[in-house]
């Protein structure tokens, strides 16, 4: 007599290195989007014009809107970098969300504001480990929901 097969004993899910692994490459997608965020405030600031650039008043109203662009893509830049810190070690999710929470009060940002980067940091990690991208699902999966449990 043949034991019984037990599914869950060859396909469970991903194991603790493949979180681990995802926890890291989650890591530095953020940080990726961090540097084009940051690229993007850099070059705003330097359409910005001189203090000795004349002009008419509709170009000082155009460099408001253009320094206030730069400054929101800077503190975008900062929670992502902040973002990648937190979410790089691993760990339990809800503590996950509470420290990220933090760091968006911190930088006077709304958290929902990062949803979309962690969901495109899971879609777009740069390996071709399934068990890491689907271990990256899951943990962006959980990040969001205890996120929103916390914003309830």
């Amino acid at each position: 007599m043949t034991e019984p097969l037990v599914i869950e004993e060859y396909f469970g899910g991903p194991g603790e290195g493949d979180l681990l692994n995802a926890a890291a490459a989650l890591a530095q997608a953020l940080r990726g989007f961090a540097a084009t965020e940051a690229q993007a405030a850099a070059g705003l600031r330097a359409c910005l014009p001189g203090p000795t650039d004349a002009g008419p008043l509709s170009d000082m109203r155009r460099a408001r809107a253009v320094s206030l662009a730069a400054a929101e893509a800077a503190s975008r830049a900062a929670l992502l970098l902040e973002a990648a810190e937190i979410v790089g070690p691993g760990g339990e999710a809800a503590s996950i969300a509470a420290r990220l929470t933090e760091a968006a009060k911190r930088l006077g940002m709304n958290i929902a504001g990062l949803v979309p980067a962690l969901r495109a940091a899971a879609l777009s990690l740069p390996t071709d480990d399934a068990s890491a991208r689907i271990a990256a699902a899951i943990r962006v999966q959980e990040l969001v929901g205890a996120l929103e449990k916390g914003q309830g």
